[in-house]
């Protein structure tokens, strides 16, 4: 089948948006190549479709445990065989999806990057016919990023195993030296750089110095119509923000990694279905989200860098219709930016302290530790041993991109279960205890394979099927367990540490203090990137934020804060209040189509007319509904 082909049969697509089609023709052509294209401007149809057309299977390896899986739901519906491999599972459940990638009909395997140089990964490659090796959320490769993963280094080494497959690296937003790093790190040579325009012609970036800021998102909440989201840096303000908006008649809800896994699930599934209206969060929330119709997205606190604020502003308005970006600030939170570094970046001294606390809380013994995981409950942590809060989430962050530790406070290990007795006992141990029969019976018929490998099992579908209540269920599978039946893992949905190396003495401690201190002036250098984003009067916004990643092209957006003070300059004071007035005149009668507005005042130039209706909007002394009618606020 033809790319084209394949677009329309599987993803119901007559046409690839900008770019697509130029990526996957280069991945066609054996090219490595890097992508940049914006949040939600479909980097996955950039691999997804080349797999398609070749046999084989497309290798996917991602950091996001919970966006894999929502992408092997998405193929799935779609009638293609595709599995995922995170740092969670079992071996058994590793080696039984490796035998049916590896015999199957399956076009997409998704690993995360700690899986790609274990052993057992290693001794099934060779049997995996491979096609392609798509590296999402590729910025993660780079420590002169924003968020670099050290087990994305080990995805180089995939070469040597794969020496002919093309490596396609998609990212949303990279710096031109995080771009060059990416491609050093892949070993990208011969290769391609694809990178769609940052602009975003439909969405309103504006900055705002506000005394009292739950009292503006309320304001503009008013304003704006339709879904919208508001983000927050602290779990406290996601709900104080949350409760207010639902006093003011806007519904609402919070969420953060704090909450357990379903009710995040819930929470995620009503903002979606636009039972709610508002989700007020952490930066948590949004990642792999595809809702296209947010109309705007609130920052309450100011982002850290231009990379998440890029990011999670351009959850607005992915329909491609009018959209808001927000960002609210005091002189405050200016102050504690500049003090942000020595925050972020702990002393090596400190880091050692942390670690050796760490250790300790975790009861890991000298030599030991690598490759578990462990529950982690940190404010128990900081409490017991007297932390700065600050220093030493910090530290723990450092220790990670040294590759000596994983924290992962949204990670959810589902529940698993495995027969361990023979079929002989299991029937005398039915006979003895008939109140665990009908428990044993539901396994047996609705987990396929659940003698031969352990199986992720959800304890509330299986209370549902028993009518009973899931905690008792719970104890019921402890009991199976107890007595040797079954080996039962129950799930985990709180944060937990995983120790990728054994134990040692502080002092032997590895750490590349060169390269942390200058992790830590990039960072400095972000820092002044976002003040002066906060601060410019006369830039475009949009060409401000392309600009950082390299885009020069990018043309003044026209409907930014700043664009529009400039076109209300182009106006004489007296024009523009005789305009302005006239929109008054027919608005206050009643509200008209703004298509319609210039056939009503054929005495004014459409420029000029828009020119001023953008402005009155962007001040909030109009708005347009959902309709596209003009009203007054």
């Amino acid at each position: 089948m033809s790319i084209h082909s394949i677009l329309k049969e599987y993803w119901g697509h007559a046409a690839f948006r900008p770019l697509q089609e130029d990526i996957i023709n280069s991945v066609l052509a054996g090219k490595d190549t890097l992508a940049l294209m914006p949040t939600g401007g479909g980097k996955s149809i950039c691999f997804q479709v080349p797999a398609m057309a070749r046999e084989g299977l497309c290798l996917v390896i991602s950091p996001l445990i919970a966006l894999m899986k929502d992408q092997v739901d998405n193929l799935r519906k779609k009638g293609i065989t595709a599995f995922a491999i995170n740092s969670g599972m079992g071996r058994k459940e590793v080696i039984n999806i490796l035998k049916l990638a590896t015999n199957s009909n399956c076009k997409f395997l998704y690993v995360s990057p700690e899986r790609l140089e274990t052993k057992l990964f290693l001794e099934y490659l060779p049997a995996i016919d491979i096609n392609l090796i798509a590296v999402d959320e590729a910025h993660c490769i780079s420590q002169w990023g924003y968020d670099f993963r050290p087990p994305y280094l080990r995805i180089a080494a995939l070469r040597e195993e794969l020496p002919n497959i093309p490596i396609l690296a998609l990212t949303a937003s990279a710096t031109p030296i995080v771009q060059k790093d990416i491609c050093e790190k892949l070993q990208f040579h011969n290769h391609k750089v694809f990178s769609r325009s940052f602009e975003r012609p439909n969405l309103s970036y504006s900055v705002f110095n506000v005394d009292t800021k739950i009292g503006k998102v309320t304001e503009i909440l008013q304003k704006v119509k339709g879904s919208s989201i508001v983000y927050c840096k602290s779990r406290k303000r996601t709900k104080e923000i949350s409760d207010l908006l639902n006093m003011h008649g806007i519904s609402a809800d919070f969420y953060h990694a704090g909450l357990q896994q379903e009710v995040r699930v819930q929470k995620q599934a009503a903002w979606i279905n636009n039972s709610i209206r508002t989700i007020v969060c952490t930066n948590a929330f949004g990642m792999g989200i595809d809702k296209p119709d947010v109309r705007v997205v609130v920052h309450a606190d100011v982002p850290d860098c231009l990379e998440n604020y890029y990011q999670e502003a351009g959850r607005a308005g992915r329909d491609e219709k009018k959209s808001y970006a927000v960002l609210l600030f005091d002189h405050k939170e200016l102050d504690e930016l500049h003090e942000l570094p020595g925050i972020r970046f702990p002393s090596l001294e400190n880091i050692r302290k942390v670690y050796e606390a760490l250790m300790n809380y975790l009861q890991i013994p000298s030599g030991s530790g690598e490759g578990n995981y462990y529950n982690f409950d940190f404010t128990d942590f900081i409490k017991k041993f007297q932390l700065n809060v600050h220093m030493a989430i910090y530290a723990i962050k450092a220790l990670e991109q040294e590759g000596w530790v994983s924290y992962n406070e949204q990670i959810f290990l589902p529940a698993r279960v495995q027969f361990i007795t023979n079929k002989e006992w299991l029937y005398q141990f039915e006979r003895d205890n008939p109140l665990l029969e009908p428990l044993i019976k539901t396994l047996l018929r609705t987990y396929e394979g659940i003698f031969d490998i352990p199986v992720n099992i959800h304890e509330k579908s299986v209370a549902g099927l028993l009518r009973k209540e899931e905690a008792a269920i719970i104890q019921d599978l402890k009991r199976l367990h107890a007595h040797a039946i079954i080996e039962y893992i129950p799930r985990k949905d709180s944060p937990q540490i995983y120790v990728m190396l054994n134990r040692v003495r502080p002092a032997t401690l590895r750490f590349d203090i060169t390269s942390y201190e200058k992790r830590k002036q990039l960072f400095i250098e972000r820092i002044r990137i976002m003040m002066g984003y906060i601060r410019i009067e006369k830039q475009c916004r949009s060409q401000y934020i392309a600009a950082y990643f390299g885009d020069d092209k990018t043309k003044p957006c026209g409907i930014c804060d700043n664009c529009l003070q400039q076109k209300g300059h182009g106006l004489s004071a007296a024009e523009f209040e005789n305009i302005s007035q006239s929109i008054f005149n027919v608005i206050n009668q009643q509200p008209v189509a703004s298509e319609v507005l210039p056939q009503q005042l054929p005495d004014i130039k459409k420029e000029k007319l828009y020119k001023v209706l953008d402005f009155l909007q962007t001040e909030n002394k109009i708005y347009i509904d959902k309709e596209g009618y003009v009203k007054p606020a």
